[in-house]
């Protein structure tokens, strides 16, 4: 009986043993997968070139660089590009995250997918890309007039004198009515 216990203590060792590097090799991937994800960062550029931004594996738009032919467009219109732009780049997070996962970790950990569900819901992809309307014989569009509901800034009034106070020209020296003569 003595024997069958130091077996089970040896077998058990060898079991905690094994669990051991199990999880120091599981940390090992994780940390390269950690440093991985961190290294990701993902470029769009317009089709003319004129706008480009880089977006951090975050979300984070890390650079923006507008070139000289930028300034041609509307303001309106820069902003929409430069925001589609990044979500395009952010759209693309998640096929590099998962890359990354393939090559460290594996597809079948769960802790990984569930890293990927997450970059896949905050990095949906992006709207479809509308087309500028054309000039001169584009579609017809009918535009309502939007109802301003803000109410026009008020004009100041003037203040109003206080009926115990005397005005300037009715001013007397010997009149010290309201029990003081300091004015």
């Amino acid at each position: 009986m003595a024997e069958d216990f130091g077996r089970d203590i040896g077998a058990a060792e060898r079991m905690v043993r094994e669990w051991q590097d199990r999880a120091a090799e599981k940390a090992e991937k994780f940390t390269r997968l950690q440093q991985q994800v961190e290294n990701i960062a993902v470029t769009e550029s317009s089709r003319d070139g004129a706008i480009r931004v880089t977006v951090a594996s975050s979300g984070m738009l890390q650079d923006l660089q507008l070139a000289d032919n930028a300034d041609n467009r509307p303001m309106a219109r820069l902003g929409a590009d430069i925001m589609r732009l990044v979500q395009q780049a952010q759209a693309k997070i998640p096929g590099q995250m998962q890359q990354a996962v393939e090559d460290t970790v594996g597809m079948g950990d769960s802790a990984a997918q569930h890293v990927l569900d997450q970059a896949r819901r905050h990095f949906p992809e992006p709207p479809p890309e509308e087309e500028p309307p054309a000039r001169g014989g584009g579609r017809n569009e009918i535009r309502t007039p939007v109802e301003d509901t803000a109410q026009p800034p008020r004009r100041p009034q003037p203040p109003q004198q206080s009926p115990g106070r005397r005005r300037p020209d009715d001013f007397d020296d010997e009149d010290f009515g309201n029990g003081s003569f300091l004015r």
